[in-house]
């Protein structure tokens, strides 16, 4: 499995971005989840949210209070990520994530994915 992440860049607090991850080398509609992680400088890996493929139901991160929106498209084999009301804090390298079975109860786990994205950088400052 091959994760391709896009659409990171700069911009100003506020703003939107779009991050694209596409999946190639698996079926994409067999794959348990794909996920996004994002990392800041000094901080350690944390979940933004992830996709269940096979119920189409996404799982977002608590704290993101609705900023951030997940969707897919099989057809583009894709899972993308609508934030929305950046803030600085928002700041780092996003990872798209995918693992074969969907981890019941542990998806939030970095450590538990089997193939990851080389990761998009997104900054935002003013």
């Amino acid at each position: 499995v091959q994760l391709q992440a896009s659409g990171g860049g700069l911009v100003q607090p506020g703003d939107s971005l779009k991050l694209s991850c596409v999946v190639s080398g698996h079926t994409f509609s067999t794959l348990g989840i794909v996920s996004w992680f994002r990392q800041a400088p000094g901080k350690e890996r944390e979940f933004v949210g992830g996709f269940r493929l096979s119920l189409n139901r996404p799982y977002h991160a608590d704290f993101l209070k609705g900023r951030f929106t997940l969707s897919k498209d099989n057809a583009r084999k894709m899972v993308t990520l609508q934030m929305d009301s950046l803030k600085p804090e928002d700041t780092g390298i996003y990872f798209c994530a995918a693992r074969y079975n969907f981890p019941v109860g542990t998806y939030s786990r970095a450590d538990i994915y089997n193939f990851w994205g080389q990761g998009t950088l997104v900054t935002v400052s003013s």
